[in-house]
């Protein structure tokens, strides 16, 4: 697992061993930033699900201005910091200890909004197509953003959302499904 491009190309990312976190792979997060294109420079983005931070890394090392990792894990969250602190990202960041739902909830409360959010719960928990109806009922994610969701292929995100509100992509490489959907200016 290593950073793709931007700042830092090439430095691997620590995260821990076993199978309780499934980070990104390098193949499928390069599939990803391949459909979002460019990262503007005043992007704030959310990492939902962080894991080791490995994705929101690479946001932040494509020139995001600012990412908030969450996670409910500690120990996750141990290894974001210290992929913080390994790619002089610290200041740039904000760590949070939260399940994905209270998170949602609280970053409404206080009017906080994202250009890009990106979630990867661990895919028994079947929860993506929740994650989108919660981005979307609570109203985190800025016009014109971009919300990204990576679940096992079986799984359907767009069902539950609004389709005049949005624009929508999926991808499926292998077992895991990508669905991209964007919050439209119209």
């Amino acid at each position: 697992m290593r950073i793709i491009s931007g700042t830092n190309k090439g430095k691997k990312l620590y995260a821990p061993e076993g199978m309780s976190v499934r980070p990104t792979s390098d193949k499928i997060k390069e599939a990803i930033f391949n459909i979002l294109g460019y990262i503007d420079e005043d992007s704030n983005v959310l990492d939902l699900f962080a894991g080791s931070g490995n994705v929101g890394i690479e946001f932040l090392a494509r020139g995001a201005k600012s990412c908030t990792f969450v996670d409910l894990s500690n120990k996750s969250l141990m290894f974001v910091r210290k992929n913080l602190e390994l790619c002089n990202f610290k200041d740039r960041a904000k760590v949070v200890q939260s399940d994905y739902e209270k998170a949602i909830e609280n970053f409404a409360a206080k009017d906080e909004k994202f250009d890009y959010i990106f979630a990867d719960p661990p895919y028994d928990l079947n929860c993506g197509a929740n994650i989108a109806k919660k981005v979307f009922e609570h109203n985190i994610l800025k016009l014109g953003g971009m919300l990204v969701i990576e679940t096992d292929k079986s799984e359907i995100v767009i069902d539950c959302l609004d389709t005049n509100v949005i624009k929508y992509k999926e991808k499926i490489y292998g077992r895991t499904r990508i669905s991209i959907i964007e919050c439209s200016e119209e």
